[in-house]
């Protein structure tokens, strides 16, 4: 590890334009963004600043910054990997997972940091195998799930057309690929955005100045708390709150919290009946490619970044983005989800991808020795 990378304050945002200090840049084109709200650890590994680096995904925040940037990244199974030393955004929905530049890298990576840890009450008592032993190029027979929802109106064309290429190579190469169907997904977004800023909510309860992190200067208790609250938080942290606070008030938590919880387990029963019959889901991670800094006002749209992520977490599942081509010059990523668990075969399918699809050694103009441009000589400027 080599220091601190940037991101969307608390992890709120997925363009790492939310950030506390600066706007991080993406590597393959200075003017966009590279993805949130890990995108300062995408960035850095993407410009060959560092080996690997650790991100946090509570609803596609290290999938989405490395399908931006062009590396891997792979959110683990709710549990695999403690979440001890991280700050809380939404604690049924975190999870810390490794970004990298390929995938023996990740298998790497995820050996050092899997397994039980009795400091974080959430961390799964399940033997760790050793990752790299399931990075083999033979998929023959193994069973890919396509979801049909994953592929629907909002996904850029070229984006489909990338996913599309690559799965008609896993074919190729001898898996079975047959269309299916997540009905619930449509209900991805609305229930995230309800159960994330609710347990947010509760979680940075703490940062009032007393216990945690900043505090202003007040005259009393209470002006100090207010203060605080209104100086150390930013606009998106904010607004998660009070949405949040209000789910869960007295008189709406039935018609939004807990309503939002029961729909939760039918998108998780989705998963589990595709699971009886594929080894592997296989989308597309983002719905566009990287966009320009500033370009994205509307917050819902925003919002939207993560509509093809967010499942994974909702349903506690592994999943794993690896590059799969470019749309506009500007990297594609291709998402694999797996049963709980099952690391080590969405490894394997990604690595078998990876070794047959030339695109290893593709970097970006400025860890391939291009001009730099000035604000990114770092990409996460100390």
């Amino acid at each position: 590890m080599l220091g601190k990378t940037n991101l969307d304050e608390f992890a709120m945002g997925t363009s790492t334009e939310n950030s506390a200090f600066f706007a991080t840049r993406n590597p393959w084109d200075t003017a966009r963004v590279p993805g949130g709200s890990s995108g300062g650890s995408a960035a850095a590994v993407a410009a060959d600043e560092a080996y690997f680096a650790l991100g946090t995904d509570t609803g596609g925040s290290i999938r989405q910054p490395a399908a931006f940037c062009g590396v891997v990244g792979l959110k683990p199974t709710y549990g695999r990997v403690s979440r001890f030393g991280a700050v809380a955004f939404a604690s049924s929905l975190d999870q810390i997972g490794p970004m990298t530049k390929d995938v023996r890298d990740c298998a790497l990576v995820l050996n050092a940091i899997a397994g039980l840890d009795e400091r974080d009450s959430t961390s799964a008592d399940v033997e760790v195998p050793d990752y790299t032993a399931f990075l083999e190029e033979d998929i023959r027979g193994m069973k890919l799930g396509i979801p049909k929802e994953y592929f629907a109106v909002g996904v850029d064309s070229e984006v489909k057309a990338a996913v599309r290429k690559a799965i008609d190579l896993l074919v190729s190469l001898g898996a079975e690929a047959e269309e299916i169907s997540l009905p619930h997904t449509e209900y991805g977004i609305p229930v995230y955005y309800l159960i994330a800023p609710a347990e947010a909510s509760s979680n940075l309860a703490r940062f009032d100045g007393v216990r945690y992190g900043f505090r202003a200067e007040a005259d009393n208790l209470l002006d100090m708390y207010r203060k605080t609250r209104s100086q150390g938080l930013g606009s998106e942290v904010k607004r998660r709150i009070m949405l949040g606070t209000y789910a869960l008030s007295s008189g709406y938590y039935d018609a939004y919290y807990l309503k939002a919880q029961k729909v939760r387990t039918l998108i998780k029963n989705d998963f589990d009946r595709a699971f009886a019959k594929y080894d592997v889901l296989v989308t597309p991670t983002t719905p566009t490619v990287a966009f320009q800094i500033g370009s994205v006002s509307d917050l819902l749209t925003m919002y939207l970044n993560d509509i093809l992520t967010i499942g994974a977490n909702l349903a506690g599942l592994p999943a794993v983005s690896v590059p799969c081509g470019f749309a506009g010059g500007l990297p594609v990523g291709l998402q694999f989800i797996g049963k709980p668990f099952a690391e080590g075969t969405i490894l394997r399918a990604a690595y078998a991808y990876e070794q047959n699809s030339g695109l290893k050694k593709s970097k970006p103009p400025i860890a391939a020795g291009g001009e730099r441009h000035e604000s990114v000589r770092n990409c996460n400027r100390s």
